[in-house]
C-alpha cells in the first residue's frame, strides 16, 4: 500500500526471517561467525539464546544460505516430540531409508545414523543438526541429543548440534540431571536487544535494502523507535511497518516521533506519550512543592508585625532604538533554490559536462564526450554507479556525480565536491555552490557515480574461499587499516578471518555486513587509505 508512495521496491519491515534484510550488530556478527567456525571445525553442542525477537531465527537462516558444500545440515523446527520422533526427524532430514519396521526403534535408527556418519566422516563431510526453539525439549529428548555426542571416532565428533532458544533454555540445562549434557557444550552465545545507534542503523539498513533512497524516519523518530520497541527487531519491524502507513494515510513523506508512538499504541494496546512529558510532569511537581513553599511563606510574613515599609521598587528602564538607526542583519542566509541553480546552468549539466569536472578532480582530462568510463579505465581509474542513501555518499567519501530531478522532470548531472554540516558544495559551471542538503534531498533521489583507483588489474566482488591478486589487496590492506603485519602464506587466501575482518570493517563504516567484500566494501577501503592528493568529499578521520 505504502511501497510506491516512499519509492521502495518491497515492504521493508516484514517480520519474515528474511537472510536480505540481516542487520549484524556486533553481537550477532559474532554468533553467526561462531556458528559458521563450528559447523566447519568443532563437535558437540554450540547453544544460541535470546530473547523472543531478537533475531536467532534470521541468524539461523542466514547460516543456512552460507553452510559449506561439504557439509549436510537437518532442521527440526517441532522439538515438542518423542525421543523416537527426534531421531526419526533426523534421519528423514538426512534422507536415510528405514525400513517401516526400524522407524519404531531407538537402536535400529541409532545405528542407522551412525553408519551414515561414518561415510560421511570418510568422505570429508560433516553433518549438523539444528534444533530452533529448544527450551521446548523434554528431559527425555534432552538426553536422547546427549547419547547422539557419542558418535564419535577415536579423534573427532561425528555430529554437530545446535540448540537454538529462548533464555529459559539455559535454565533447563543448568538442571542437576542434565550437567552430563551442559558440560558438552562448546559455545555459548547469548543475543540482546538492540542499542539505541544499533536500532537507527538497523532501520536505516532495512529501508535501503527496500530502496529507499533518502531517509523516510527523523532522527527523532528513529530515537522513539528504541524507545517503544526496548530495541527488539521484531518488535522494530511492527512499530515501523505501522508508523510507514500511519504517514502514508496522512499523505506525509517523513515520519515523526508522534507517528511511531502513535504505532506503538496500535501494536501494544496502550497510549505512548512523549519523553518529555515525564519530565514535564516531574518539573511540574517540583513547581507545585515551590508554590505551595512560597504561599506558606507568604502567609507566614503577612501575619508577622510589620517593621518597615517596602521600598517600592523603580520601573524597568525601556531600551528604546535611537531615531535613524536601522535593525541588525539577519544571520540565517536567504534559502537556496536548487530549481534556479538547475535552470541558470542547464548547458553545464549534462552527462559529459559532469564527466569532465569529475576527472579533473582526479587530475584526468576527457578527449571527448563519448564513453567517460572508458575514458576513465585507459587512465586507471573505474566508476561506480550506485543507489542509495547520503550516508552511502559519505561513506564512499569520493566526489560523486549527482542525478538531479527539476520540477519540470528533466535530468540534471552535477558533481558533488565536498560535504561539511549538513551542507554539499557543488561544482556548476565556472563557480562552486555551497548548498544545504535538506533542499538538495528534494531533487535527488539516490543516484549517484563515483570514480575510484582500483590497486589491482580487474576488480570483482570477493567472498570465502576465493583466491587472487584481489585477495591479497583485501587482506593487507586491512591489515594496514590496523597497523597489522601480513602472513604471507595467507595473503591470497579469502578464509574465515578475513571474512571477520571484512565484517567488522564493514560494521565500523556503516555498510552492510556480510562479510562479502563488494566494489562498494572496496571503494570505502580504499578511501579509508587514500593516496595523499587523491579527492575526497570530507577529510579522513585518522586510524591508529
Amino acid at each position: 500500500m505504502y511501497v510506491s508512495f516512499f519509492g521502495l521496491i518491497e515492504k521493508p519491515f516484514s517480520i519474515t526471517p528474511d537472510p536480505r534484510y540481516l542487520y549484524l550488530s556486533e553481537r550477532h556478527a559474532e554468533a553467526l561467525a561462531h556458528l559458521l567456525y563450528g559447523i566447519n571445525e568443532s563437535g558437540g553442542f554450540i547453544q544460541l539464546t535470546g530473547e523472543v525477537g531478537t533475531g536467532k531465527t534470521t541468524v539461523v537462516r542466514t547460516l543456512l544460505s552460507r553452510v559449506p558444500q561439504h557439509a549436510d545440515v537437518a532442521v527440526i523446527l517441532n522439538p515438542r516430540v518423542t525421543p523416537v520422533e527426534f531421531l526419526l526427524t533426523i534421519c528423514e532430514e538426512l534422507g536415510l531409508g528405514l525400513d517401516e519396521a526400524d522407524r519404531s526403534s531407538v537402536k535400529e535408527m541409532v545405528d542407522a545414523l551412525n553408519r551414515r556418519l561414518l561415510a560421511a566422516h570418510a568422505d570429508g563431510r560433516r553433518v549438523i543438526v539444528i534444533v530452533d526453539e529448544a527450551q521446548n525439549l523434554s528431559a527425555d529428548v534432552l538426553e536422547q541429543v546427549r547419547l547422539l555426542t557419542n558418535l564419535e571416532t577415536a579423534t573427532q565428533k561425528l555430529l554437530q548440534i545446535i540448540l537454538i532458544g529462548q533464555p529459559e533454555l539455559r535454565e533447563l540445562l543448568d538442571r542437576t540431571e542434565l550437567r552430563q549434557l551442559a558440560q558438552r557444550i562448546t559455545g555459548r552465545y547469548h543475543l540482546n536487544p538492540l542499542a539505541k545507534p544499533e536500532t537507527e542503523q538497523y532501520v536505516r539498513h532495512r529501508l535501503r535494502v527496500a530502496g529507499a533512497s533518502a531517509e523516510i524516519f527523523t532522527p527523532a523518530a528513529l530515537r522513539e523507535v528504541h524507545r517503544v520497541s526496548s530495541g527488539v527487531p521484531r518488535v522494530i519491524n511492527v512499530v515501523c511497518d505501522r508508523a510507514l502507513l500511519g504517514a502514508y494515510t496522512e499523505d506525509i513523506k517523513k515520519v515523526t516521533p508522534a507517528l511511531v508512538r502513535r504505532a506503538a499504541g496500535e501494536v501494544y494496546g496502550r497510549r505512548f506519550v512523549p519523553r518529555w512529558f515525564g519530565w514535564l510532569a516531574a518539573a511540574a511537581a517540583v513547581a507545585g512543592v515551590c508554590v505551595t513553599a512560597f504561599l506558606t511563606s507568604s502567609l507566614w510574613r503577612h501575619s508577622a508585625p510589620v517593621l518597615h515599609a517596602a521600598a517600592k521598587p523603580a520601573p524597568a528602564a525601556r531600551l528604546i532604538p535611537a531615531a535613524g538607526s536601522r535593525p541588525l542583519p539577519a544571520r540565517t542566509p536567504p534559502p537556496v533554490s536548487i530549481n534556479a541553480l538547475l535552470a541558470e546552468n542547464a548547458e553545464n549539466t549534462g552527462d559529459a559536462a559532469a564527466f569532465r569536472r569529475l576527472l579533473a578532480l582526479w587530475g584526468t582530462a576527457m578527449t571527448d564526450d563519448k564513453d567517460p568510463c572508458g575514458q576513465a579505465q585507459k587512465a586507471g581509474l573505474a566508476c561506480l554507479d550506485q543507489r542509495g542513501s547520503w550516508a552511502q555518499v559519505r561513506a564512499l567519501n569520493r566526489p560523486a556525480i549527482l542525478t538531479l530531478t527539476d520540477n519540470e522532470g528533466q535530468r540534471h548531472r552535477v558533481v558533488l565536491s565536498a560535504l561539511d554540516d549538513g551542507y554539499g558544495t557543488l561544482e556548476l559551471g565556472e563557480h562552486d555552490v555551497r548548498v544545504p542538503l535538506d533542499e538538495l534531498s528534494r531533487d535527488w533521489f539516490g543516484e549517484f557515480t563515483v570514480v575510484w583507483k582500483p590497486k589491482t588489474p580487474h576488480t570483482r566482488l570477493l567472498s570465502l574461499g576465493m583466491r587472487g591478486d584481489e585477495v591479497r589487496w583485501l587482506r593487507r590492506s586491512l591489515n594496514a587499516l590496523h597497523g597489522a603485519a601480513s602472513d604471507p602464506a595467507l595473503d591470497d587466501v579469502y578464509d574465515q578471518q578475513l571474512a571477520i575482518a571484512v565484517q567488522n570493517f564493514q560494521r565500523e563504516h556503516r555498510l552492510n555486513v556480510d562479510g562479502v567484500a563488494g566494489l562498494q566494501t572496496q571503494v570505502v577501503l580504499d578511501t579509508a587509505l587514500a593516496e595523499p592528493g587523491s579527492p575526497l568529499l570530507m577529510p579522513l578521520t585518522p586510524h591508529g
